[in-house]
């Protein structure tokens, strides 16, 4: 597959993949079925993605509200983990892709941790586009992970708190190694962006569509591009200034 990124383009987009329920209640079919809908768009999304030249896609799979879901939807959804890893590991291997998970594992099964570890390590050295899964993810979970962590090498020694600024603490979350997201995708019509990231959005730009996750397509993936490409990214600073930064 050839890439094409143009100027401009996002380099990471995060994507609240939203609407497999109801997408299924509007056929009359049960959520499972939704779920599996929704995978279909997942891997189409994945390898429009990389077409594109899109260095992280970081996907919201599994937030670490979902657990409260009925127990018949949440088993079903850890079955399908469990299936879509064995089917699509090697694909995305194949294609170069590095696929990482970030979220709080401790209370995934210990068959999923399992897999979820063997495709982290098979895909390690791919370089073509970073995949991000985030599953019984939360962004203040997030947050208080790396509070934790950063109070633990304080009282160690390892770290003075006087040198705990944005920066230093900003390397204790999940997404530690890649830039922030760009451009936040949400589908389903739902304008929030529901504990995902919190940390890192701050200045990412927020794309909501009405289409339902397993609608979302490569024209919709582009009409979501395409708004990114006409925003100015300011980044607290005014459009005066941006104009006053000489052309490279």
């Amino acid at each position: 597959m050839s890439e094409q990124q143009s100027e401009g383009s996002p380099q990471h987009i995060a994507i609240i993949m939203d609407g497999n329920g109801r997408w299924a209640k509007q056929r009359g079919q049960a959520r499972a079925l939704g779920h599996r809908a929704g995978v279909k768009a997942t891997r189409a999304v994945v390898e429009s993605c990389a077409q594109r030249g899109v260095k992280c896609l970081t996907l919201f799979a599994f937030s670490s509200e979902n657990w409260n879901r009925p127990a018949d939807e949440v088993s079903s959804l850890m079955s399908l983990f469990l299936e879509v890893l064995g089917r699509e590991v090697d694909i995305l291997h194949k294609n170069d892709i590095r696929v990482r998970f970030i979220g709080e594992r401790s209370q995934l099964s210990e068959r999923l941790q399992k897999k979820l570890i063997k495709a982290e390590e098979k895909t390690a050295g791919n370089q073509r586009m970073q995949l991000v899964l985030a599953v019984a993810y939360g962004g203040r979970w997030d947050i208080v992970q790396a509070t934790r962590q950063v109070a633990a090498d304080v009282a160690s020694g390892q770290l003075n708190a006087d040198a705990v600024d944005e920066a230093q603490l900003s390397q204790y979350l999940s997404l530690n190694d890649v830039i922030p997201p760009d451009l936040l995708v949400r589908t389903g019509g739902e304008q929030r962006i529901s504990n995902f990231l919190l940390w890192d959005l701050a200045y990412t730009e927020l794309y909501f569509t009405k289409a339902l996750w397993p609608d979302f397509d490569d024209a919709e993936l582009q009409s979501a591009i395409d708004f990114y490409g006409d925003r100015e990214r300011r980044f607290g600073r005014t459009g005066d200034q941006l104009e006053e930064v000489p052309d490279e």
